[in-house]
């Protein structure tokens, strides 16, 4: 039996909470993720997308630096609280891992400005690769921790 593996991560920021979510949908997946962290591979880029990214149910072709690739889809969209994804048919070295991630961001009201949520929940791929969620969420932590503080230079001019 596999076990879903919750991560999170929240940073705060001297914005208001719409400016911040119409700030991250349509982020550079690229810019944001531009940095490996332990056996985290950046984005190197995405194919696919039609248009800017925030329509429900749009796709698009994530790119990893280590040339596994992922599908992503635009699942929930609350504007300005929430938005929700899917990453699926994972390719490359993360496949064995994560069967499916379900992703989302959140937005609330911290003092005069906006506490930002980044979560992950991992499907593992199998019981045998369960065993390896801990470490993952070791690193997937200290891989949000870079993109947070990235978030900064797009939010704060």
């Amino acid at each position: 039996m596999t076990h879903d593996l919750e991560v999170a991560a929240s940073r705060s920021y001297p914005v208001g909470v719409a400016r911040a979510f119409d700030a991250v949908l349509p982020l550079p997946l690229p810019f944001l993720f531009s940095r490996r962290y332990a056996a985290l591979p950046p984005i190197r880029e995405v194919r696919d997308q039609d248009g800017e990214w925030g329509a429900l149910g749009q796709t698009r072709t994530i790119v990893l630096a280590d040339g596994g690739t992922m599908r992503e889809t635009l699942t929930g969209l609350d504007r300005p609280a929430s938005f929700g994804y899917r990453i699926d048919q994972v390719s490359g070295p993360m496949r064995p891992l994560a069967s499916s991630i379900d992703g989302l961001w959140t937005f609330e009201k911290a003092g005069t400005g906006v506490r930002v949520t980044w979560s992950w929940t991992v499907h593992p791929s199998s019981s045998a690769t369960a065993l390896l969620m801990p470490a993952f969420a070791r690193m997937w932590r200290g891989y949000a921790r870079q993109a947070l503080e990235l978030l900064e230079q797009a939010l704060v001019d």
